[in-house]
């Protein structure tokens, strides 16, 4: 995935290629909500309002993201 070029990759015939690129979005994806979350409950955010930003009850996000 490294050095493709995303128009190459969104005009590519072969779904290998963007198969690929939607693991690779998926895995940013849990990085930046990891990071943000962090962030979040570093700056005295709730578990409500971080659920609320991601679509999920605080419930699941603390699941997901509690320590």
């Amino acid at each position: 995935m490294k050095g493709r070029d995303l128009c190459d990759i969104l005009e590519s015939n072969d779904p290998l290629i963007g198969l690929q690129a939607v693991g690779a979005l998926h895995r940013l994806a849990e990085r930046v909500e990891w990071i943000s979350v962090d962030l979040a409950r570093r700056q005295g955010f709730t578990w409500e309002q971080i659920g609320d930003a991601l679509g999920m009850s605080r419930q699941a996000a603390r699941v997901k993201h509690g320590k």
